[in-house]
């Protein structure tokens, strides 16, 4: 009885320190975002900005990353359920979606070549590029974190190895989609 109560302890203990780790990097992401949303901001006071015409494809992969998190809530629902089918189907959803995000945000970049804004030259340019460009590198490890999650389903690992990576997966993909929000709202504000 002692033996399974540490096992119990020990599970526990090795599972905060890993949602610590992504909090702290979602955290860390959080500053980075504000300090380059503020720089926006303070270079944008200083003149010599160019307008143009914000990417209509920003509302497309916005509504596509929203679609997302209802099925990356789907498939960490139905891992809890035990639900693996429909937690496959929703893990692979998720997937797909953002990979469409990417391709959005890649016409996007297209689009904005076709308006003669390009990486290099004004500021405004510069800026939706790395903003964006970012945020597109944060979705990449979000599509790891869903790798991982199942690749986990499909070996059947453990119950409580299973919900964890679901719950990290999780976690990491709604921070994601609220930082697009946060983003496209401020850049049509400040645009």
């Amino acid at each position: 009885m002692q033996n399974i109560a540490m096992n119990t302890e020990n599970t526990k203990l090795n599972i905060r320190p890993i949602k610590f780790v992504l909090w702290l990097f979602i955290v860390a992401s959080i500053m980075l975002f504000a300090a380059f949303t503020s720089s926006y901001i303070v270079r944008r006071a200083e003149g010599n900005w160019v307008e143009f015409e914000m990417p209509s494809m920003f509302m497309v992969s916005t509504v596509i990353i929203i679609a997302s998190s209802l099925t990356m809530h789907w498939a960490y629902l139905s891992g809890k359920k035990l639900n693996f089918g429909s937690q496959k189907l929703g893990l692979w959803l998720t997937m797909l979606l953002g990979l469409a995000f990417l391709v959005c945000q890649y016409i996007s970049w297209q689009q904005l070549v076709a308006e003669k804004v390009f990486f290099v030259g004004n500021p405004s340019g510069s800026f939706l590029y790395v903003i964006s460009g970012l945020h597109g590198v944060h979705i990449f490890a979000g599509i790891a974190f869903l790798l991982a999650a199942l690749i986990g389903v499909y070996r059947n690992i453990a119950q409580v190895k299973n919900v964890l990576r679901l719950e990290l997966a999780s976690i990491f993909w709604h921070f994601l989609d609220i930082l697009w929000i946060y983003l496209y709202v401020f850049l049509l504000l400040n645009h």
